[in-house]
């Protein structure tokens, strides 16, 4: 396989998702509200409420929530006061399964529309007689979907940092995150989840004929994000290093399993006749 080839036609599919308003839209609002206006919500705004902060630490929900946590967990929170210790449950434990929408969302919307976006966009065709390989159109079009989802991940993952630490830092008087799963879940459970995600849009792209139908389908990959934070948020499922771990473990061999089908089913052919 010609690896030169693959990323000129990565280059293409990217310069031409940065074409799409729509997609290049989306792609921005979801990183701004879980990158900026939930951490600014909860470390400035919630604080000024009067009462805001020992409503949410007295809150019977909470109280479960506290009383179920395991003993890292607990022992991290001990010797805070409450808008730490509602700073930290909130944007520490509560929201890591949540910023994982950030790579999925990614991920689906480029991969979407660098395939059923040739369709809709009528330049399918000129595929075909492009002088390179079916591997080499495919990992070309999955290099456009992963890589710059992995790099926006993690970029996002630097900005949290910086908003989470500088903004309370008088509060706090040191530096607190990134927490243990956080590392976990940003370098082992994301591109595990950006390579589901991107194998399940190759599949439903060959047999659906517009961008926002492949992106629509694709996205119910979210719903795996919404389960485990819900979980969390309930105490029936918490976040440690070795859970991400296992997750991350799961997530590769869902891809495995997916993508290889992904890789059989795949043909420009098939791409036109469906």
């Amino acid at each position: 396989m010609n690896i030169k080839n693959a990323m000129t036609i990565a280059q293409k599919d990217w310069l031409e998702v940065r074409q799409n308003k729509s997609a290049m839209i989306s792609m921005m609002i979801v990183p701004l509200i879980f990158i900026v206006f939930i951490p600014l919500l909860i470390t400035l705004v919630l604080p000024m409420v009067s009462g805001g902060v020992e409503s949410f630490t007295n809150d019977p929900d909470m109280q479960v929530f506290f009383s179920t946590m395991p003993e890292a967990m607990s022992r991290f929170l001990q010797g805070m006061d409450a808008k730490q210790v509602m700073i930290v449950t909130t944007l520490g434990y509560m929201f890591a399964p949540m910023f994982l929408i950030v790579p999925l969302m990614f991920s689906t919307t480029i991969a979407a529309e660098s395939f059923a976006g040739e369709k809709e966009r009528k330049t399918l065709e000129a595929l075909l007689y492009l002088p390179i390989s079916d591997q080499e159109l495919f990992t070309g079009k999955v290099m456009a979907a992963g890589l710059p989802a992995i790099a926006v991940t993690w970029m996002c993952f630097f900005l949290y940092t910086i908003i989470v630490n500088a903004i309370p830092y008088a509060s706090f008087g040191r530096l607190w995150f990134p927490l243990p799963v956080w590392w976990v879940l940003i370098f082992w459970v994301s591109p595990a989840l950006i390579a589901v995600s991107i194998s399940l849009t190759v599949m439903i792209s060959i047999k659906v004929q517009t961008f926002m139908g492949a992106y629509q389908t694709s996205s119910a990959v979210v719903l795996i994000v919404v389960v485990f934070f819900i979980g969390q948020i309930t105490g029936i499922l918490f976040l440690s290093p070795l859970v991400a771990l296992v997750m991350g473990v799961v997530f590769w061999v869902i891809t495995a399993v997916i993508g290889r089908i992904a890789v059989h089913s795949f043909s420009r052919q098939k791409l036109l006749t469906n």
